[in-house]
C-alpha cells in the first residue's frame, strides 16, 4: 500500500488544506431535510499531528453553516469560524506525532460554494440533495482538512425522510427506520480525499448491474424509476467495461460500484470514491454517453485510488480516464486509439497551444485541452514503449500507488522503470512544454491480452 506524500499548501487553493496535520478517519452523523434544505451534523475526526507541536490548525467548513461545539479530545478549545475556515486552538497544544480527536457539530441550510466553475459541494434538488465537490467544495457540507493528498476512511450516517434514498461511496452497512425517517449508514474504509466523498438523496429505484459473481464487483444503478429502460440500455456494457479495465489497470481498487443519475442535468458526470453522478441528460437510451460511463469508471483508478499530491497534477487523473475511454472503444469494436488521438490532435493543432499539462494553472484546470493533450501524452508513451511494456507499467502504476498520492515526477521515474530507454525527452515535450508535439507514431502490433505482471522485466 503506497505512502500518503505530504506535500505543502496546494498553490492552486492555498486557503483550503492545513499541512501541520493529517487525519485518518472521519465519523459524520447527518440529519437532512430536503424541503427546508435542513442539514444537522455532528462530525468525530481522528487526526494525527505533523511533526511540530500543534498549538493551533483549521478545518475548512462553508461560512454559512452555524457551529453549534467544538472540542479537542474532550476539552473545548477556543476557536472562530470566518472565511470559510474554522480555527481551532486547543487548550493544550497536541504533541508532535501525536493522535488527537476533534468533534464538531454544526447546522444551517447547505449551499455550494463560489466557484469560476459554478457551483461546488452540496447542491439542493427539485427534490432531494446532491454533491459533487471537485476540486474545493466539500466544505459546504461537512468540516474537513480539504486537500487532496489528505486521504482518510469514513462512516456516513443520515437521517432522512422515509421517501428518499440515501447513496454514498463505500459499503451500506444498515440501514434503519423509525417512524418516519430512515437512517442509512455507510462505511468508506478506502483513504479518501474530501472532495471524492459523494452523495446523492432523492426518490431512486436501485437495480444490479449484471451479476458479479464469486469474487466480482458488486455494481449498483440508483435511478428515477420513469429513467430505468434508457437506463438498461446506455450501463448496459458497464460490466464489460470493468472486466476489461481489470484486464488493463489490475484489479478494482473498491469493494463496490455505484452510479446514480438524478432527475435533474448536469453540466458533467462526476466522480467520487466508488460512485459516479450521472445527470437525467446524460442518459438517452441510445447509449450517446457511453464514453462517459467508461471515464467515470476508470477514475476509480486514476484519480481516485491513486490520487494527485495537489491539483496542479490533475492531468494524472483526466489524462487517463480520457485514454480509458479510446482503450474501451478500441476493445469494444468502435475506432482504435490511433485513430481517437488523430482526432485529439487535429482539434487541439488548431487551438491555442499555452497550456502545460505539468502545471495548467488554475484557470485552465478543467479546460478541454487538458483532457484532449493528456490522453495525447498517455498514448505517446503507449507508441514509445509498445504494448506490452505500456500494460504492465500501467498495472504496476495502480498496484504500487494504490491508496497513495502521486505527482508527474512520480510518474515519469515509473514509467522510466519500464522502458528500454529513459523517456524523459517524451515528457518534456508533451507534459512540460506547451507546443503541440506530432501525432504519435503508429502503436506496433499489440497482444490478445496483456501480461499480468506488474513488474518490469
Amino acid at each position: 500500500m503506497a505512502v500518503q506524500q505530504q506535500t505543502g499548501s496546494d498553490p492552486y487553493f492555498p486557503d483550503h488544506g492545513d499541512v501541520r496535520y493529517r487525519v485518518h478517519r472521519y465519523e459524520l452523523t447527518l440529519d437532512y431535510r430536503p424541503g427546508p434544505n435542513r442539514l444537522a451534523g455532528s462530525a468525530r475526526i481522528n487526526a494525527i499531528a505533523g511533526r511540530s507541536p500543534l498549538s493551533e490548525f483549521f478545518l475548512n467548513l462553508s461560512a454559512g453553516l452555524k457551529v453549534g461545539r467544538v472540542r479537542v479530545d474532550g476539552r473545548q478549545p477556543h476557536y472562530t469560524h470566518r472565511g470559510g475556515r474554522l480555527r481551532v486552538r486547543p487548550a493544550k497544544p497536541v504533541r508532535a506525532g501525536a493522535a488527537f480527536t476533534v468533534e464538531v457539530q454544526w447546522s444551517g441550510n447547505p449551499q455550494p460554494v463560489n466557484s469560476p466553475w459554478g457551483g461546488l459541494g452540496w447542491e439542493e434538488l427539485e427534490d432531494g440533495a446532491l454533491v459533487a465537490s471537485q476540486p474545493v467544495g466539500a466544505p459546504s457540507w461537512y468540516p474537513c482538512n480539504d486537500r487532496p493528498a489528505d486521504k482518510a476512511a469514513y462512516q456516513i450516517s443520515i437521517t432522512t425522510p422515509s421517501a428518499y434514498a440515501v447513496v454514498a461511496g463505500g459499503r451500506l452497512l444498515t440501514r434503519t427506520t423509525r417512524a418516519s425517517t430512515t437512517t442509512w449508514v455507510y462505511e468508506q474504509p478506502a483513504p479518501t480525499p474530501s472532495y471524492l466523498v459523494g452523495l446523492a438523496i432523492g426518490k431512486y429505484q436501485t437495480v444490479l448491474l449484471g451479476d458479479p459473481g464469486p469474487g466480482g464487483v458488486p455494481q449498483h444503478g440508483h435511478i428515477p424509476a420513469h429513467l430505468l429502460p434508457q437506463f438498461s440500455r446506455d450501463f448496459a456494457r458497464q460490466p464489460q467495461m470493468m472486466e476489461l479495465f481489470q484486464e488493463l489497470f489490475g484489479p478494482y481498487p473498491f469493494g463496490e460500484y455505484a452510479v446514480v443519475v438524478t432527475e435533474e442535468e448536469l453540466d458533467v458526470p462526476v466522480e467520487a470514491q466508488g460512485l459516479s453522478l450521472f445527470g437525467a441528460n446524460h442518459v438517452d437510451g441510445a447509449r450517446g454517453s457511453e464514453r462517459l460511463v467508461a471515464h467515470e469508471l476508470a477514475h476509480q483508478w486514476f484519480g481516485n485510488s491513486v490520487s494527485i499530491a495537489d491539483w496542479r497534477q490533475i492531468w494524472l487523473n483526466e489524462g487517463f480516464a480520457k485514454y480509458a475511454e479510446w482503450l474501451w472503444s478500441e476493445r469494444s469494436g468502435g475506432r482504435g486509439a490511433q485513430q481517437l488521438a488523430a482526432v485529439a490532435h487535429r482539434s487541439l493543432s488548431a487551438r491555442p497551444q499555452d497550456l502545460r499539462l505539468a502545471d495548467p494553472g488554475r484557470k485552465s484546470m478543467f479546460d478541454d485541452r487538458l483532457y484532449e493533450r493528456g490522453g495525447l501524452a498517455v498514448h505517446a508513451v503507449r507508441c514509445a514503449m509498445g504494448d506490452d511494456a505500456f500494460f504492465r507499467m500501467l498495472r504496476g502504476w495502480a498496484a504500487q500507488h494504490r491508496d497513495g498520492s502521486v505527482t508527474t515526477r512520480t510518474f515519469t521515474a515509473h514509467v522510466n522503470r519500464f522502458a528500454d530507454e529513459p523517456l524523459d525527452a517524451l515528457f518534456d515535450a508533451w507534459v512540460h512544454g506547451t507546443e503541440l508535439p506530432p501525432l504519435p507514431a503508429r502503436l506496433p502490433a499489440r497482444p490478445a491480452h496483456p501480461p499480468t505482471n506488474a513488474e518490469p522485466a
